[in-house]
């Protein structure tokens, strides 16, 4: 604590980032400060804090900082140092459900509009859609209404045959050329106008389908577009009158009950309400630090809107600063005191609220399955560390051909996916799992003390599936690389015994123990990952080998074929336009490629 205090009298009146580590060095949070040496000794002079601060401040063993230009850096550079050490006090945004868009590829000649869960350059996106309106119901709506098309076929200069669609009037063909460049884009142009909230003619356009399939009998494509004239109702009726029509609005509010918190977002795309998320966070800054860190993270997978409203606590300009450097955006970040968009916040806070008061229990629940079993684990084994980062490691074979091994690794008792890593044996002859192990491992442990280690954090603990043969063969590798300050386990499956290398006798918990489901999790996931990777390869090499019997494809077609389908279940169930649309493929090879999965498959 002594070396604390003076470091306490060195801080610096400039901005900055400060790192807090516990006595095992791992960091467990990063703030940005306005004026570091204000905001660090708050820490530890302030007589009040929340009970979340706490326990963060009574786990900090040292601290380090670096100055920055502004507070704007400062929250871009604590925003990156979140996402590369994952503190245990910070806001961190697990993997959510992800909302689905209507992408359009505005980059190509004739743009197609297809569903999209990432948003990636070269296309234009509009939502995302929830709360009702279902993305597929508005993509046949556009397809319906405005004859653009969804598919991925390349368009070419040869024209093709054109699909089904074309001949129950949902798509114009311009793959069969049936349609000028300049008038489809007239038509995307539209399709677009509309996906931003201009209904314009599309009601109109809807009513004479439908009655001209009435008038022809086709009862069951008029049905299909009365559906659709419901849901543009359902959509109109989600309009804010108070807003503009070309706006996109996030509203963002925070709670908490200065232990755990949420966060609420109401959705606003073209003046339309699309719908509502909630998220649970934990984290031991002040509120309106909270909130600036939580949009920093949201903002790197989202689509980023005109206008991002939120509460009077908030650093308003900082953020607007932080969009604007980060990504060139022009956002307009307000906190509205009266008028439609402060009755917008209080229904997010109203939300946020409600969600916070349902998920309390289960937070708690994760935080036993989590935090607290890695703290029981570090009790029952007599582990030196708190077992912080742990990799578990799994072999996949059938009869030692196509050997693969994983790694799976979890932070704070959760995946950190991000960090998984799948390894091709490539010494061992046969299917001998104990000597793939030792490849695997002496693998990993040779980045350690390199410059990859960036990227391959040294573990706390490493768990092996598997049993005392198993722990032995590691040990081996650990005691060759002279590796002693990496904690070593293995879990046996049939009984679920524990061996580590302190001791003769394993360790038996009992099946209810969040400690041992918390290992259980790591082992399956592990053999999850080892078997996804394995039935990959083996398929792709399957594939490979069935497209070397069928004439006229060589091996480039086969590499295109291979990049397209990847396996060879996907390439069977593919259709025929689907296939003729590869690279080289065309639609002749196309059926000589069905013809030959039918006839011999």
């Amino acid at each position: 604590m002594n070396e604390i205090r003076e470091k306490l009298k060195l801080l610096p009146d400039a901005p900055g980032v400060y790192v807090m580590l516990d006595k095992d060095g791992n960091v467990i949070y990063v703030g940005k400060a306005r004026i570091l040496k204000n905001r660090v000794r708050q820490y530890f002079h302030s007589s009040v804090k929340t009970e979340k601060v706490a326990a963060m401040v009574s786990c900090i063993a040292d601290f380090y900082y670096i100055i920055t230009k502004s507070e704007i850096d400062a929250l871009a550079l604590e925003n990156n140092l979140i996402k590369k050490y994952k503190p245990k006090y910070n806001i961190l945004l697990k993997d959510d459900k992800t909302y689905p868009y209507v992408r359009v590829t505005v980059s190509e000649r004739y743009p197609a509009f297809s569903i999209a869960r990432k948003l990636q350059k070269g296309s234009k996106y509009f939502g995302p859609y929830m709360g009702g309106v279902r993305v597929k119901d508005v993509l046949e709506l556009v397809n319906m209404a405005f004859g653009v098309r969804i598919c991925g076929t390349a368009i070419g200069d040869k024209p093709k045959k054109p699909c089904l669609n074309y001949h129950i009037h949902r798509c114009a063909a311009p793959c069969a050329h049936l349609i000028t460049e300049e008038e489809y884009g007239r038509r995307v142009q539209a399709a677009m106008r509309f996906l931003s909230g201009e209904e314009g003619d599309v009601e109109e356009r809807l009513r004479e389908k439908m009655n001209k399939y009435a008038e022809s009998e086709e009862f069951e494509l008029a049905l299909d577009c009365r559906n659709k004239l419901e849901m543009l109702s359902k959509i109109a009726l989600r309009r804010i009158t108070a807003l503009k029509r070309d706006l996109d609005t996030d509203v963002v509010a925070y709670t908490s009950n200065k232990l755990y918190a949420a966060v609420g977002i109401l959705i606003i795309r073209g003046g339309i309400m699309q719908g509502a998320r909630t998220y649970a966070v934990e984290n031991a800054s002040d509120d309106g630090e909270a909130v600036a860190s939580f949009l920093a993270q949201y903002y790197a997978k989202q689509q980023i809107p005109d206008e991002v409203v939120v509460q009077e606590f908030c650093e308003t300009e900082l953020i607007e600063g932080f969009f604007r450097k980060q990504y060139g955006r022009a956002v307009s970040v307000l906190a509205p005191k009266q008028g439609v968009r402060r009755q917008l916040l209080e229904m997010a806070e109203k939300n946020a609220a409600e969600y916070l008061d349902k998920v309390i229990d289960k937070i708690r629940h994760r935080e036993d399955m989590t935090v607290n079993a890695c703290k029981r684990l570090q009790e029952v084994l007599g582990l030196a560390r708190y077992p912080r980062r742990m990799e578990c490691y799994d072999i996949s074979n059938i009869s030692g051909v196509d050997k693969v091994g994983s790694m799976v690794v979890f932070i704070d008792g959760e995946p950190d996916r991000s960090s998984y890593r799948r390894f091709r044996i490539r010494t061992v002859e046969g299917a001998d799992d104990f000597a793939s192990l030792q490849e695997v491992l002496a693998r990993r442990l040779a980045k350690l003390g390199t410059e990859e280690e960036e990227r391959f954090a040294k573990p706390d603990l490493v768990v092996i599936d598997g049993g005392k043969g198993q722990l032995s063969a590691v040990k081996e590798v650990f005691q060759g690389a002279g590796v002693s300050d990496i904690e070593l386990i293995s879990l046996a499956k049939r009984e679920e015994e524990i061996f580590t290398l302190h001791a003769k006798e394993s360790v038996r918990l009992d099946k209810r123990d969040y400690c041992l489901r918390m290992l259980q999790r790591l082992r399956d996931e592990a053999h999850r990952f080892a078997i996804t990777y394995f039935r990959n390869i083996h398929s792709k090499r399957t594939l490979t080998s069935v497209l070397t019997e069928i004439p006229g494809v060589g091996k480039i077609k086969r590499k295109a074929l291979l990049e397209r389908f990847g396996t060879i279940d996907r390439l069977m169930r593919a259709e025929k336009s689907e296939i003729a649309a590869v690279n080289g493929i065309g639609e002749n090879l196309a059926e000589v490629i069905k013809k030959y999965f039918e006839d011999e498959l």
